[in-house]
C-alpha cells in the first residue's frame, strides 16, 4: 500500500465520530497547538506541572489573584470557601503562605455611650467584647442617639488614641466624613422606638436628633417585631414630625397598639480585627489619655476574634496592596472591602472603613485607579443593581462631590448585577438579562453607562473572562463574545437555541 502524507487538522473535534473526523483529532490529553506556516498548526506535548505551593489549602479555593509588590516580589492570593464555619484568605510568596484572614466578633448589648459637648468623639461601653484597640473597626448596625449625634455604620475604633478595657471611642461624622459635634454632655443613649397602632400601617419612630428628611430611607438592619408588625429593610420616610420623631409605613398591619425598641433595645456591634494585636513599642496603656484623663493606665489585652465566613471572594490589587471582599450570609449583611499591604507588617487584612459595608463584588478600574463596587449600598440595605466607585487614587473617599471623582450609578434594567470585570478599554457589567459598558469620561459624570447587549446576561459571577482583547462569557443557554463588532454568540453545534435574543 503506497504511503501518502497526511495533514492533520489542528484542534479537537468531538462532534464528528472518529471515522468521519479523518485526519483530525477526536480526543486529547495534555496537548497544545502552535502555529506552523505549512501545516497550519503543530501538535506539542503540554508539559507537566510543578507545585507552586507544596501544601494543600484547608478548603476549596474560590478565587486566585497574582500580583507583584514594590520590591518586585511575586505574590499569589487565594480565598477559600468555608471550612465548617470560617473561610481562609491567604497570600503566598516563595512557597511560604501567610494566613491573612480577617477576624471578627459580634454581640448584642444594652446601648451605653457618653458624649461631650463640642466634641465629635463618643465613648462606647461594651463589657461583653473587650480589648478593643485602634486596630479594630466596628459596624454599628442599630442607630444609637447620644448627645445630639446619631451613630450608625462603619467606624474606626479609638481614632483619637483612647484606651479602655471595656470602652472605646468612635468619631461621629456625616455622610461626607465631616465631624459632628455633640450638643450636650450626657450618657443618655437611645435606640429607635416604634409606636404602632392596631389596624394602621403608619408608624411613628422616635429617635432623638435623627436628622432625616421626607423621602429619605430609614434602614432597619436588625429584624424587629412590634405589635404584630415586623420591620426589616428600608422604609421611606413619609413625614417628619420634629427633630426627634418621624413617620414610616409598615409593610404589615399591626394587630395591637403598643411600642417597642429596635432589636429589643439592644445595640448590635460587629467588630473586625483587621490588624490583630497591638504591636510592641506603641506606648499604649501607659499613663492617662490627654487632658481629660481618659484611660486606665493599664495595658489593654486586645481581643482577636474569629475568622470570617465566606462562600466566595473578589480579589484585586491596588498597587502592591491586596484588596478582597467576601460573600457570606451574615445578618445583618456585612461584605466590606478589605486591604492588606504585604510590606506593611499587618498580620491580617483590615476593612476600608469608608468603603460601602455591603458589596457583591468589586474590581479596580482603568484608566484611572478606582475601586468599582457592585451590588453595593449607601445605608446598609443592599441594592443588587447599585454600582459605587471611589475617588481617583483614594479608596478612602466614596462620596461624590465637585472636588473628587467618586460616584455611583444604578443599572435601570434587570433584577441584579451578576458580575463585572475590567476589559481592555472599558468596564463591563453583566446583569441577569444583559451586558453594559462602563467607560471613563471624566468629570462631571466620571463614567458613562450604555447597554451593549440584551438577552445575553451572565450565568454566574465568575463566568466571564478577557483573553487577548476579546471578552467571553457564558449566558443562561450559550456562550457570547464581545469584539469590535459588538456582542456576538459563539458558534457551537450543540448550543441550546431556545429563548435566545440576539443583540
Amino acid at each position: 500500500m503506497p504511503h501518502a502524507s497526511v495533514k492533520l487538522k489542528p484542534g479537537v473535534d468531538q462532534n464528528e465520530t472518529p471515522a468521519l473526523n479523518e485526519a483530525g483529532i477526536s480526543t486529547s490529553n495534555l496537548v497544545r497547538f502552535i502555529y506552523d506556516r505549512v501545516q497550519g498548526a503543530l501538535i506539542q506535548k503540554l508539559g507537566g506541572w510543578t507545585k507552586f505551593y507544596p501544601n494543600t489549602t484547608p478548603a476549596i479555593v474560590r478565587a486566585l489573584w497574582a500580583w507583584e509588590d514594590t520590591q518586585a516580589s511575586s505574590w499569589l492570593a487565594y480565598g477559600t470557601e468555608n471550612i465548617t464555619t470560617a473561610a481562609e484568605l491567604g497570600a503566598i510568596k516563595n512557597g511560604v503562605q501567610q494566613d491573612i484572614t480577617p477576624r471578627y466578633a459580634s454581640d448584642d448589648v444594652a446601648a451605653a455611650a457618653s458624649a461631650t459637648s463640642g466634641s465629635s468623639y463618643v465613648i462606647i461601653t461594651d463589657a461583653t467584647t473587650t480589648g478593643i484597640t485602634r486596630y479594630v473597626t466596628v459596624y454599628i448596625a442599630t442607630h444609637i442617639s447620644v448627645g445630639g449625634v446619631v451613630l450608625f455604620g462603619l467606624y474606626e475604633c479609638n481614632p483619637d488614641g483612647y484606651i479602655g478595657g471595656t470602652t472605646y471611642s468612635v468619631q461621629a461624622v456625616d455622610a461626607l466624613g465631616v465631624p459632628l459635634l455633640a450638643t450636650s454632655t450626657t450618657t443618655a443613649t437611645f435606640l429607635p422606638l416604634f409606636s404602632v397602632t392596631s389596624g394602621s400601617t403608619a408608624v411613628t419612630v422616635t429617635l432623638p436628633d435623627h436628622g432625616f428628611s421626607v423621602g429619605e430611607t430609614f434602614p432597619v438592619l436588625m429584624s424587629t417585631t412590634v405589635g404584630g408588625a415586623t420591620f426589616h429593610g428600608g422604609y421611606p420616610i413619609v413625614s417628619v414630625t420634629d427633630a426627634d420623631n418621624f413617620v414610616i409605613n409598615s409593610t404589615t398591619t399591626p394587630t395591637s397598639t403598643t411600642t417597642g425598641y429596635l432589636n429589643g433595645n439592644q445595640a448590635h456591634y460587629v467588630y473586625n480585627y483587621g490588624f490583630g494585636s497591638i504591636p510592641s513599642g506603641t506606648g499604649y496603656g501607659v499613663g492617662a489619655y490627654g487632658s481629660g484623663g481618659y484611660g486606665t493606665g493599664t495595658a489593654v489585652i486586645p481581643s482577636t476574634g474569629a475568622p470570617i465566613a465566606a462562600t466566595d471572594w473578589s480579589l484585586d490589587n491596588w498597587g502592591e496592596v491586596l484588596l478582597s471582599s467576601p460573600i457570606n450570609s451574615y445578618s445583618p449583611p456585612l461584605q466590606p472591602i478589605y486591604q492588606w499591604a504585604p510590606n506593611g507588617g499587618a498580620p491580617t487584612a483590615s476593612i476600608i472603613p469608608n468603603a460601602p459595608p455591603v458589596n457583591d463584588g468589586f474590581f479596580v478600574a482603568m484608566p484611572q485607579r478606582q475601586i468599582v463596587a457592585w451590588g453595593s449600598t449607601f445605608n446598609g440595605i443592599q441594592d443588587p443593581l447599585l454600582i459605587r466607585w471611589c475617588d481617583v487614587n483614594n479608596y478612602n473617599d466614596w462620596i461624590g462631590t465637585v472636588l473628587n471623582q467618586a460616584g455611583s450609578y444604578r443599572i435601570p434594567k434587570g433584577s441584579k448585577i451578576v458580575g463585572c470585570i475590567q476589559g481592555p478599554q472599558q468596564g463591563l457589567v453583566w446583569t441577569d438579562i444583559g451586558v453594559w459598558s462602563m467607560q471613563y469620561v471624566g468629570q462631571p459624570f466620571v463614567y458613562s453607562f450604555n447597554e451593549i447587549g440584551s438577552g445575553c446576561g451572565l450565568i454566574s459571577r465568575k463566568a466571564a473572562a478577557s483573553i487577548n482583547g476579546t471578552i467571553y462569557w457564558m449566558g443562561p443557554s450559550q456562550f457570547f463574545s464581545l469584539t469590535g463588532s459588538g456582542v456576538q454568540p459563539v458558534a457551537c453545534p450543540i448550543w441550546d437555541s431556545h429563548g435566545i435574543i440576539l443583540p
